[in-house]
C-alpha cells in the first residue's frame, strides 16, 4: 500500500481535529426519522444486491463501500462495538483501495505510449 495515501489520511484527520476538536459521538442514534442509519438498508439486503452486481460483472467501488458502511451501521445498531470496529477497518481499507485505483488509472493515463507496443 502506498505510504502517500496513508499520509494523506493522517493529514485529513489532523485537519478534522483542528476544525472540530476531539469527537466522541455515539455509535448510533435511533431517534425517530432523523437517523441517517435509517437511510441504509440492512446489510443483508445491500450484500444481496452487491453479490448480484458482482455476479453480473457490474460491481463498482461505490457498491463495495456502501456494503461495508451498511455492515458497520448494522453492528452499531446492534451495539457490537468489537464487530463495528472490524467493519470500520474494512470501510477504511476499501476507501484506500479505491484511492489506489484512482491513482493507478491516473498513472496509466499519463504514461507515454511506446512506439511498437500496443
Amino acid at each position: 500500500m502506498p505510504e502517500g495515501i496513508i499520509s494523506e489520511v493522517r493529514a485529513e484527520r489532523s485537519r478534522q481535529d483542528a476544525k472540530w476538536g476531539e469527537q466522541n459521538h455515539p455509535h448510533y442514534t435511533p431517534y425517530g426519522s432523523r437517523c441517517i442509519g435509517q437511510l441504509i438498508d440492512p446489510a443483508g439486503l445491500v450484500k444481496a444486491v452487491v453479490d448480484g452486481k458482482a455476479r453480473d460483472g457490474e460491481l463498482s467501488y461505490s457498491d463495495i463501500l456502501i456494503e461495508e458502511v451498511a455492515e458497520a451501521v448494522d453492528e452499531a445498531r446492534a451495539g457490537n462495538v468489537s464487530s463495528l470496529r472490524t467493519e470500520l477497518v474494512q470501510v477504511a481499507a476499501v476507501a484506500v483501495a479505491w484511492v489506489e485505483s484512482i491513482d493507478r488509472r491516473a498513472m496509466l493515463a499519463a504514461a507515454p505510449e511506446v512506439p511498437g507496443h500496443e
